[in-house]
């Protein structure tokens, strides 16, 4: 069942002190609930009051955090099994496995590829988070010393081994850097906790296609003290995959629904497994790149990638940038004047709106033409030209007021405003509350070039 601000506000001192900045405890209990304030915000929050509001407060996913003080990777806290209900929180971390019998340069090269490797969309640069150091030689020793290596580099590490030697010898050299070991079984995971207790580290539980068992060994974890969890229900490519998703469901709905202890915790996926079948390499990563695509969609917490070519992890890393953005809050950029190329009082002047999948992509296109032009954007709070025109945020009044207040008209010589295509049934409102001529441009931002250069022909 889902925290209201009510809730909260029976907890809270009632006292409506505006210590907190806020005009009234339930103004507080409700910025509580979106996560704008923490409860480090009221100072008169201390004792039972404030355990029970941290009890209360806490995600049905425990957040759990590993990697070095200043690189930090934070998964889980979730909320919601659906993200129109609220939003999701800290996007799934990407992770590209390393084995550790190759050369010392080879794995320091291999490493740096992987936390240089990044592009930009909409503004936003995107990256991998963490490497997962596999112990595929078998010896404590080159698993140590390739630990080590990547030490140097300050970058969040998944140390993946089911032999407690080869983990404790990797701890004493990364221990200090907090990574996230893979993984405790029934087999082994009385030393696993006993490491992950002993070095403070947060560890993984694997327990493939069996969720009774991994409630048992979850409990069993819990009981030691342990609260830094991460479960691994097993990746089953291929034909069972239906079965991998219901498994991750299935922890999920346990989690926010029945807020069941022993599956409050991420979840790990491992489509670098969909490579074992050792065909063409091509086909193997848009099967990888398919499974981590459907897991990510399913819940995932975390993925550990076998591949790093850009043309793979493009689409995933898209995905994920479009899962994590809160749909109560669109993307948006700064309204005002931008500037391509090297403009002049003759330089024309076209009108967007500050979606910022809108922008960037007439962004992209007017770089693309080699445009010069001014580039008008309105704030329309961040909806898209055809959605602001139907709400009402694109009026003529609305670009007036742009006109008025970003100083274009002492800029350019002409008055003559190109809007988009999509806008055209309020060319007239505009011209009339702007006094400005205005021409209405192509539906689509890639065919500004050509209109561009028709016009100056005539």
């Amino acid at each position: 069942m889902q925290v209201t601000a009510m809730d909260v506000y029976r907890l809270l001192p009632k006292t409506n002190c505006g210590k907190c900045d806020e005009s009234s405890c339930m103004a507080f209990a409700t910025k509580l609930i979106e996560k704008e304030l923490t409860l480090d915000d009221c100072p008169q929050l201390s004792g039972d009051e404030r355990q029970k509001l941290e009890d209360l407060l806490a995600p049905a996913v425990r957040e759990i955090t590993f990697g070095p003080e200043k690189n930090q990777v934070v998964v889980g806290g979730d909320e919601v099994l659906y993200r129109f209900e609220l939003t999701y929180y800290n996007p799934t971390a990407l992770v590209v496995d390393l084995p550790d019998d190759l050369p010392s340069e080879e794995i320091r090269k291999r490493a740096s590829d992987i936390m240089n490797l990044k592009f930009e969309r909409t503004g936003e640069e995107l990256t991998l988070d963490a490497i997962a150091l596999r112990n595929k030689s078998g010896s404590p020793e080159k698993f140590a010393e390739a630990a080590g290596t990547l030490a140097e580099l300050n970058f969040p590490v998944v140390l993946c081994t089911f032999d407690p030697e080869a983990m404790r010898a990797a701890l004493e050299v990364l221990g200090d850097q907090r990574p996230l070991m893979y993984a405790a079984t029934k087999d082994n995971l009385q030393e696993m906790a006993d490491l992950s207790i002993s070095y403070g580290c947060p560890l993984v539980l694997f327990s493939p296609g069996d969720l009774e068992e991994m409630k048992n060994l979850t409990r069993r974890l819990r009981a030691m003290g342990l609260t830094e969890i991460i479960l691994d229900p097993g990746t089953f490519t291929g034909e069972g995959i239906g079965d991998t998703i219901d498994n991750f469901v299935m922890i999920r709905r346990l989690a926010v629904e029945e807020r069941d202890e022993d599956f409050r915790f991420p979840i790990m996926g491992i489509p670098a497994l969909s490579r074992l079948s050792g065909g063409d390499p091509v086909e193997d990563n848009i099967k990888e790149a398919t499974v981590a695509a459907t897991l990510m969609n399913r819940y995932a917490d975390i993925l550990i990638l076998g591949g790093t070519d850009i043309w793979e992890l493009m689409p995933i890393l898209t995905l994920r940038q479009g899962l994590y953005t809160d749909p109560r809050k669109p993307q948006t950029v700064d309204p005002g004047i931008y500037e391509f190329g090297d403009v002049d009082e003759n330089s024309p002047v076209i009108l967007t709106t500050n979606f910022s999948l809108t922008y960037y992509t007439v962004e992209g296109d007017l770089k693309a033409g080699d445009v010069t032009a001014y580039l008008l954007v309105l704030d329309t709070e961040g909806r898209a030209v055809d959605v602001s025109l139907a709400g009402g945020q694109l009026t003529g009044t609305a670009v007036a007021d742009l006109i008025k207040d970003s100083g274009i008209e002492d800029r350019v010589k002409d008055r003559v405003l190109i809007i988009p295509g999509l806008a055209a049934p309020a060319s007239g409102e505009i011209e009339d509350d702007t006094g400005w001529k205005v021409l209405v441009g192509p539906r689509d931002s890639s065919g500004i070039p050509d209109y561009l250069e028709k016009l100056a022909s005539e």
